[in-house]
């Protein structure tokens, strides 16, 4: 899956527009090289994620197309937030 739809798809980031900038930006990486928002996601990988002053390091349990709203907090674990 495209790293921009799966940021939208597991509602990290609201809009598809924003993901591809960020990731454009460089702000994303993918197991520790910058990606960009075509990249593709695959479980286990870990995404380091610059956005708004935060900084978060998920890793990727599920990359399905669709989702519940209430489903797509499952899609990934944090694993460090500051």
């Amino acid at each position: 899956m495209r790293l921009d739809k799966f940021l939208k798809v597991s509602r990290m980031i609201k809009r598809r527009s924003v993901a591809n900038e960020a990731a454009g930006a460089g702000r994303i990486a993918i197991n520790g090289k910058v990606a960009k928002p075509a990249s593709d996601v695959k479980v286990g990988d870990e995404l380091d994620i610059l956005l708004g002053g935060k900084h978060m390091i998920v890793r990727v349990n599920a990359t399905p197309e669709f989702t519940k709203k209430e489903d797509a907090d499952s899609m990934y674990s944090i694993l460090e937030a500051q």
